[in-house]
């Protein structure tokens, strides 16, 4: 993935700040390919330790077991029953985050499940009536809400330097990112969908996140299957090495173009794509009653636009700079190890939130499918009972 490797290389800067939380927690990791072994090196670094392994390829689980020590199976159920894991991290294909995370769940394990929560919706809400049910807690990996840019966005949101947002213009849009055929990222059986769901999904929470997860009552969009076909869309940073001509036909989404509505007027405009014939974007664009934002994800840099009463346009813009080292990995892996310590609800990425986002992202591909706006009813019973955990009680 164009970007992956950056994050890699600065993952270790981004940690060497933050505090050693995870002393005394045993952490496994279901799927070691190139995320779950991210997510081992921030957890190490951050205390906790990594003492078990799970993934179908030898290979692999002798490499994770050559760099951590630890133990590995073939299977999350002979993770499950190790007594030296308290926590579970799952980084597979999106179609076995319900099997794996609803089998730690009921054991009591504490689970950190990479985006999205799952291949369908049904899925989704299947692993947070589980959740609910669970001892453990759930927390679901959206990083890019702790990702620099955003830390300070929430920040000013938080002293009301926006006033009443009202609008969220959210791109996620590389130029040459198609997985291509031959890879789980297009096989829809494997992730339930495509560019939206893969990276489309990272901008819907963000945008949704902004706006404190409003309540959202009318959907509409378009996803399209355009470039999927042709090896000069692949991304050359890595994707392209899965490319398989001989593939079954490629039936997901490579774009999407969303418009949502809130119950309270607020509104979203949301475009992905794993490759298009424009410039690359992960670009916010944030309007408020007071002043707006606008940042590109992964940057470093937040620009807010106010009005002055100086000068002939009565531009007054501010801009500031955060950390470069902050990707938001170890940021919200060090989250995860604070709520385990603590016995605590993560105060983000949130199962509620996730499903919140899976809903939507339904609607989208409904809407679609049929031409016309999807209306959506209030939140699902089963967000209200996430609110309170039963490790509170």
């Amino acid at each position: 993935m164009a970007g992956f490797s950056l994050y890699c290389h600065r993952y270790s800067d981004e940690i060497a700040g933050l505090d050693m939380i995870g002393d005394g927690i045993g952490v496994g990791i279901v799927g070691l390919g190139g995320m779950g072994n991210l997510h081992a090196r921030s957890i190490r670094d951050l205390g906790a330790e990594i003492v078990a392994g799970v993934d179908l390829v030898p290979e692999q689980r002798d490499r994770f077991a050559g760099e951590f020590g630890a133990r590995t199976y073939e299977t999350h159920e002979e993770l499950v029953d190790d007594d030296a894991v308290d926590a579970v991290i799952v980084t597979t294909p999106n179609r076995f985050h319900e099997p794996i995370t609803v089998t730690a769940l009921e054991a009591g394990l504490d689970v950190l499940v990479e985006k999205p929560l799952a291949h369908t919706l049904e899925s989704a809400e299947r692993i947070a009536e589980t959740a609910a049910r669970s001892d453990g807690i759930c927390m679901v990996g959206f990083h890019n809400r702790h990702a620099a840019s955003m830390a300070m966005f929430d920040e000013q949101h938080a002293r009301g330097r926006f006033g009443d947002l009202t609008h969220v213009e959210a791109n996620y849009v590389r130029r040459r990112g198609v997985p291509g055929p031959g890879s789980w990222f297009t096989d829809p059986e494997l992730a339930g969908g495509g560019a939206l769901l893969d990276i489309g999904v990272h901008a819907l929470d963000l945008a949704l996140y902004a706006l404190d997860f409003p309540d959202v009552v009318e959907v509409s969009g378009v996803t399209r299957t355009t470039f999927g076909t042709s090896e000069e869309y692949a991304d050359p940073d890595g994707f392209g090495d899965n490319w398989d001509a001989e593939a079954e036909a490629y039936e997901v989404d490579d774009s999407v173009s969303a418009f949502i509505r809130t119950a309270d007027g607020q509104t979203i405009s949301l475009e992905a794509a794993w490759a298009t014939n424009r410039e690359e974007s992960m670009d916010f664009r944030v309007r408020g009653t007071r002043s707006g934002a606008q940042f590109d994800i992964g940057d470093t840099e937040l620009r807010i636009l106010e009005a002055g009463t100086t000068g002939c346009d009565h531009y007054a813009d501010v801009a500031m700079t955060g950390d470069s080292a902050v990707t938001g990995y170890a940021e919200q892996d060090e989250q995860f190890l604070e709520a385990i310590a603590t016995a605590s609800v993560p105060e983000t990425n949130t199962v509620a939130e996730a499903l919140t986002v899976q809903r939507v992202i339904d609607a989208i591909y409904r809407s679609s499918e049929t031409g016309r706006a999807v209306q959506l009813e209030a939140s699902p019973l089963v967000e209200a009972r996430l609110e309170q955990s039963p490790r509170l009680d």
